[in-house]
């Protein structure tokens, strides 16, 4: 088993590779300039890394990029064993981050709730408390109802 770190390395050098080599090297026109990759996980025995990647389009484009990205990942692995130089080039996997739809999905919940908030505070204008507006005991009140007829 390797260290975290070499793993980290490895994993920060095969994004490197393929994020580049994806700009310069790959002439396939379903990886344009809209492929992003995001993030790299190497396993802990440096077998298998994971490539995390985002594309700016719809879904066909997105289809058409995880296909090219299919269709180039042996040029793609290649091109890591050679500049990683180790014993065992890691095969790579390619995986649609999901980041950026998580964060659409947070930020629409975000704006119902700011929704939801200002129909509150619209209900609430002008409106005042059910009791007093500090209805808590202080030192030195006196309480009015006790009974103190016993």
């Amino acid at each position: 088993m390797a260290d975290n770190a070499r793993a980290k390395r490895l994993a920060d050098l095969i994004r490197e590779v393929v994020a580049q080599k994806l700009q310069r090297g790959i002439k396939d026109p379903r990886l344009g300039s809209h492929v992003t990759i995001t993030d790299t996980r190497v396993t802990g025995d440096l077998r298998e890394a994971t490539v995390f990647y985002t594309v700016y389009g719809d879904d066909e484009e997105r289809n058409e990029a995880a296909a090219g990205l299919e269709s180039a990942k042996g040029i793609l692995r290649s091109e890591v064993g050679r500049a990683a130089g180790v014993k065992f080039t890691p095969t790579l996997t390619f995986v649609m981050d999901a980041l950026p739809d998580t964060a659409r999905n947070i930020e629409d919940l975000l704006d119902k709730a700011r929704q939801s908030d200002e129909k509150v505070r619209e209900a609430s204008a002008g409106k005042k408390y059910a009791g007093e507006a500090d209805p808590y005991r202080k030192p030195g009140e006196e309480d009015e109802t006790d009974d103190t007829a016993e």
